[in-house]
């Protein structure tokens, strides 16, 4: 009879650090009405610390903020904004110095994704996902830098492990994620000095998300696998937020934290190869998203 797999649990931030060890910061998050980033700014204000939310749909972000206020007893506001307008951002930064006084965190998180190989990808597709996620990045770091150095604060940058291998109907994410990789690096080098942290989390496959929704198969294709026996949790990637937002994590920057299960070791593509390259037809029942 086989031994069982081990299957990792799932826990709580609360179970390792301290309720109020964030009291007093405030954290400014693109892309925090839903997903990945509205958890990771949930568990930093249940760690003690106000929010502001960015995006570009008002009356989501409204009710986000609204909904992560009450779970947490913190104060979350929203601000709505294009992170590919500059002149938005900086509103939404002055909005939360008019309220809150002070930046202490920030979280890149503003994202777009959708399955197209390169023959069937679109010049504005392309572009498209370059300029929300990397020049959205971008934007993001020049609107809040100022306020940041001045509380020798922290960026956290969502990334992805597209880029690590050849991910097939991935290149504009795979191109965008790699240049938030590089950004972070460089600022975690200049911000340095002036007591300023830049690291980046790569989420893999995590339930519940749009992400996983749009790049799932809908038939039967092979499940996402981790050595730890199973797909991530929204849970797992706001365990890593507090930690690198943390005291304890003070001389951590300039690094790339992979949140998959150790899934990265054992990647296999989700889509069949290379019959997918060959005849992208032949599989577009098979998937969510363009081709």
């Amino acid at each position: 009879m086989s031994p069982v797999p081990f299957v990792a649990p799932v826990v709580e931030s609360t179970a390792a650090f301290k309720d109020d060890i964030f009291k007093g910061k405030v954290l400014f998050c693109t892309g925090g009405g839903s997903g990945i980033c509205r958890g990771m700014t949930e568990a930093v204000m249940r760690h003690g610390a106000n929010a502001v939310i960015i995006g570009r749909k008002l009356d989501r972000l409204t009710q986000s903020a609204k909904e992560l206020s009450e779970k947490t007893g913190r104060t979350c506001i929203p601000a709505q904004a294009d992170v590919r307008k500059p002149e938005e951002l900086k509103e939404a930064v002055k909005k939360t110095i008019e309220k809150f006084g002070k930046i202490d965190f920030v979280i890149c998180g503003a994202a777009g994704n959708f399955l197209a190989p390169i023959s069937g990808l679109s010049e504005n597709g392309f572009r498209t996902v370059m300029e929300i996620d990397t020049i959205g990045t971008y934007n993001t770091i020049k609107a809040t830098i100022p306020h940041v150095r001045k509380t020798k604060g922290a960026y956290i940058h969502v990334s992805a492990t597209l880029h690590y291998k050849g991910s097939q109907y991935q290149a504009h994410v795979s191109a965008a994620k790699a240049g938030i990789d590089a950004l972070s690096t460089v600022l975690a080098v200049e911000e340095g000095p002036f007591g300023v942290r830049s690291n980046v989390i790569a989420p893999g496959a995590i339930a519940g998300t749009e992400g996983i929704a749009r790049l799932s198969n809908k038939e039967s294709r092979r499940p996402f696998v981790s050595p730890l026996g199973r797909v991530g949790e929204i849970k797992d990637v706001e365990s890593a937020t507090v930690f690198l937002f943390s005291d304890v994590a003070s001389f951590i920057t300039g690094q790339i934290l992979v949140v998959d299960g150790g899934a990265e070791n054992t990647r296999q593509s989700q889509l069949p190869y290379p019959q997918a390259v060959l005849d992208p037809e032949s599989i577009s029942k098979m998937v969510k998203g363009k081709l």
